[in-house]
């Protein structure tokens, strides 16, 4: 009850507070001795209480990169307060915890958990200030040491993410954070250690929070008419960003709704049947595809249906629930063909878009009216972005809301229910559903308006550097999943997601920042999911992820990474970039997009970009570049031995791919192959930078083709770019986060293009591509496809789907099986030909004719044995690989210019 008396952990921390011996002004440290350094000169010893570089790791150990001394103090203050100031730390009434330096520094246990501490001098507290732990973390922390003479030469603020696990972990990883709904009775819980004092604003009530002392979780209970209310907290903390006391309206970071634009939160009861749409109880979901079979699309919510004319529901959750529009009967489509996911860019909350239609800005320009290498639409389109409807969505706001701008309402629980029947309308197309999750990184960090974590539990969730200052590696705030309950929100939110909203799979941004351990932990949560508890089977729940390697985490630097390498063997995939960057030609960030790869046309088919070198160079690099491809298509295990283009018997882990072994998987399902996704350029953009400039739509559109059927006839899970397989293009913008529905837009009817040709892409991330682009978008009535080459280009897509999905050579279970039907006949011979792969897979026979040419392949082995096209080929929509024939005498495979060709046996 609001104005009882309440005797709370707090309370008790006070009172401890005002019975330690107070550290006055004068006594925070001894007034300089006659001759000592000046105030300057000891700032620069390290004298910087805007700095946290000291790192307090468990409640007995201070960790601090300072030498060893004789006087080692810790500060605290629960005002703040504390500065420096003519030699001294001065300013109120301070409390000191005494340090003692520990000989040898860390202790083998606390380097294996803090690595990037390994170096750093360690301080233990005195036994008798071990039980002042709590409330010294509510307040203002410094670092102080002192030389023999009392002389301050240095002080520095300090870092509690490690104390905080220690002295509350344990309890505060066990508890239910977030709404719960019990017996009629409403429970809103918050983790907030560090906090003063927690006030629930609810109702138009200001209700008092209760603190547990040993999981630091407040919590308050009222009654069922909480239920669907918006709240917020009122955390009143100690904020080292600002340096003072505040008192933050924030809301809950376990929210399971929210009002219009995340302002506040709503008590959702997520198990209410109100929110449940009609069959939802009793959904059946399509056959779950194991991993290491799985095809999948890549999609984000609002281009799937914006620019599609029949649908009643553009831009929203409601598009997938329409069966008779053009996005859903093309889904349809891929999904009888073999495509097994949808994988469905960000769909939480997301930090930058405007959820009320009438508060966003559009396009104030005729954009269709300028010329296709035209500088006009990207500058329009640029004056309405931050402001429109569009975002990529990797800027999380709240992590386990459905963003409240693809729904017909953004208050309250629609967005809920209307999340709910898209999972219905793609599992009921054939499709299960696969979100990508951000958990790596926040919109904002700090005293930010959009910051939530930071805000109630400052300088925990975010990961510091050295200093003190958050890390933005990932492009924003990142977070620490390192950290006990940045892990456990990781983990809480998946389930969630998987339990009430019956997502089949999750894929993870820049999965590197994250832990090994992290990842791991939430397979296993949802390993423990059951449909008779829980209504979903979490075993048949898909995991995978980046696991790039960059940053400040980089090669296990604070924890062990879940990178490519370190993921293998756990049953998440991890996705390959070595066959994708051979597949197009040198990588993502080149200067020069002209840069070619086996699927554009280097040596067999020169551009003239300087960047290729000579012919030898070029062929060199293509040999190369089919080796990649080669570990690639055997699903990039490290153990597969083959003879590569130089003849020599070789791993998968002994090819090199920039320094790093090509091979990295232990069993098929580790790596996932791609050749594009909405990070950088589409495949069809890509190649038209390096495809030679005269090269023909339908020969592009042959290319692509092959593109991408080297990653859905590798071993192991492909995912594609949805609309890919219509020639998609973002006319040339290699970075489309924020260029709106212009450039983004998917484009599932033939004879409204394919997206090339709509102006030159946003300055921002493209103009250093220009000079290239510009000619290609001039001349986009020659490149541009029309219905022939679209429609072509998906069909011949989907034959080789079919043909994916009926061979069981293409989903073999183990790496054994995978060394014993897979092969290379010609890699390493005289008839290995520069632009054409070979593979025996089985009873069957691919060939790869990346060339401009007819090619013919000899294959002795096989000599005698009855070959013919696959049937699906022989009887499927492309007319020119029915050209492709097998001469039994001599074991010859005759493939057409720029095609892939299966042959089976029988």
């Amino acid at each position: 009850m609001t104005g009882s008396p309440r005797r709370t952990a707090v309370a008790v921390a006070l009172a401890l507070l005002a019975a330690a011996a107070p550290l006055t002004a004068t006594a925070a440290a001894a007034p300089p001795a006659p001759g000592v350094p000046s105030a300057a000169a000891e700032a620069a010893e390290g004298i910087d209480l805007s700095t946290s570089r000291a790192q307090w790791i468990d409640r007995d150990t201070l960790a601090w990169d300072t030498p060893a001394g004789p006087a080692h103090d810790l500060l605290y203050a629960p005002r703040g307060g504390l500065a420096v100031r003519d030699g001294a730390v001065v300013h109120g009434t301070a409390h000191r915890l005494r340090l003692t330096p520990v000989e040898g520094g860390l202790t083998a246990s606390q380097r294996a958990r803090f690595p990037h501490l390994k170096s750093y001098a360690a301080f233990t507290l005195a036994p008798r200030d071990r039980d002042r732990v709590r409330a010294a973390l509510t307040g203002q922390l410094v670092a102080t040491a002192r030389s023999a003479d009392g002389t301050l030469r240095a002080a520095t603020g300090v870092q509690t993410q490690g104390v905080l696990d220690d002295v509350y972990g344990a309890a505060a990883t066990r508890a239910a954070l977030g709404p719960r709904f019990r017996h009629g009775r409403v429970t809103l819980s918050v983790w907030a250690p560090t906090a003063q004092r927690v006030a629930l604003d609810i109702g138009g009530r200001n209700v008092p929070m209760h603190r547990d002392a040993a999981s630091g979780v407040w919590s308050a209970t009222g009654p069922g008419s909480w239920s669907g209310q918006s709240y917020r907290y009122a955390v009143t903390v100690w904020a080292p960003s600002v340096r003072e006391v505040v008192t933050n309206q924030v809301t809950d970071p376990y929210s399971t709704g929210l009002t219009v634009d995340s302002e506040r939160s709503v008590a959702v009861d997520l198990r209410d049947p109100a929110l449940a749409p009609p069959g939802w109880s009793t959904l059946r979901k399509p056959t779950a595809a194991p991993l290491r079979e799985a095809q999948i699309q890549e999609l984000h919510i609002r281009d799937f249906s914006v620019a599609d004319r029949t649908s009643k529901h553009p831009g929203g959750y409601l598009a997938f629930t329409e069966r008779d529009t053009d996005g859903m009967r093309h889904l349809r489509r891929l999904a009888r063909a073999g495509t097994s996911y949808v994988h469905l860019l960000p769909a939480f909350d997301i930090g930058t878009i405007p959820e009320r239609a009438a508060d966003r800005a559009t396009p104030d320009c005729d954009l269709p009216s300028y010329a296709p290498d035209s500088a006009e639409q990207q500058a329009c389109v640029t004056r309405s972005a931050g402001k429109d409807a569009y975002n990529w969505g990797y800027d999380p706001l709240h992590h386990t809301v459905p963003e409240g701008s693809y729904a017909s309402d953004p208050e309250g629980a629609r967005r809920t229910v209307e999340f709910r029947r898209m999972v219905q309308g793609l599992n009921g197309s054939g499709l299960r559903t696969v979100m990508d999750v951000v958990y790596n990184h926040t919109v904002a960090s700090g005293q930010a308006d959009r910051s939530v974590l930071d805000r109630i539990v400052p300088g925990y969730y975010q990961r510091l550097d050295a200093d003190g200052a958050v890390t933005t590696s990932t492009c924003c705030a990142n977070t620490a999943p390192e950290n006990a309950m940045m892990g456990k929100l990781v983990v809480d939110s998946v389930v969630t997601w998987a339990r009430e909203y019956k997502v089949d799979g999750f894929r993870f941004d820049l999965m590197g920042h994250h832990p090994k351990a992290n990842i791991v932990a939430v397979r296993k949560a949802l390993d423990a999911l059951t449909p008779a508890r829980d209504g979903v089977d979490g075993k048949q729940i898909v995991l995978y992820g980046e696991g790039w390697n960059f940053g400040e985490v980089a090669g296990d630097a604070r924890f062990v990474q879940a990178t490519q390498q370190n993921m293998a063997g756990t049953g998440i995939a991890t996705f390959s970039d070595r066959s994708r960057d051979a597949l197009r030609g040198g990588g993502p960030f080149d200067g020069d997009p002209g840069v070619q790869g086996f699927a554009s046309g280097l040596y067999t088919d020169p551009n003239s970009s300087r960047a290729n070198g000579t012919p030898a160079e070029q062929k060199a690099r293509l040999l190369h570049y089919q080796d990649l491809i080669k570990v690639g298509l055997a699903g990039n295990l490290a153990g597969f031995t083959f003879r590569d283009s130089a003849g020599r018997t070789v791993t998968g882990a002994e090819v090199d791919y920039n320094g790093a072994p090509a091979g990295y998987a232990k069993r098929p399902g580790d790596a996932l192959s791609y050749a594009d996704a909405h990070d950088n350029e589409s495949l069809f953009d890509a190649l038209a930078f390096k495809l030679p400039r005269d090269t023909s739509a339908a020969d592009r559109a042959r290319m692509q083709v092959l593109a991408m059927a080297t990653a859905s006839l590798s071993q192991g899970p492909a995912l594609g770019q949805a609309g890919s397989d219509l020639l998609r293009s973002k006319s040339l913008d290699r970075n489309s986060y924020d260029s709106g529905d212009w450039f983004n837009a998917v484009h599932w009817n033939c004879r409204a293009g394919n997206g090339f040709g709509r102006g030159l892409p946003p300055a921002a991330d493209n103009k250093d591509k220009w000079a290239y682009g510009k000619p290609l978008l001039a001349s986009a009535a020659a490149l541009a496809p029309g219905c022939a080459e679209i429609d072509g280009t998906s069909a011949a897509y989907r034959d080789l789907l079919r043909i994916r999905t009926t061979e069981p050579e293409f989903t073999l279970a183990t790496a054994g099986q995978v060394q014993s039907a897979l092969s290379f006949p010609l890699s390493g011979t005289r008839g290995e030909t520069p632009g054409v792969i070979t593979m025996r897979l089985g009873d069957l026979v691919v060939v790869f004719n990346a060339s401009p040419r007819t090619r013919s392949q000899r294959v002795g082995a096989v000599e005698g044995a009855r070959y013919a096209l696959h049937p699906v080929q022989a009887a499927g929509a492309d007319r020119t690989v029915k050209s492709a024939t097998y001469e039994r005498s001599s074991g010859t495979f005759t493939v057409p210019a720029r095609t892939v060709a299966v042959f089976r046996r029988g």
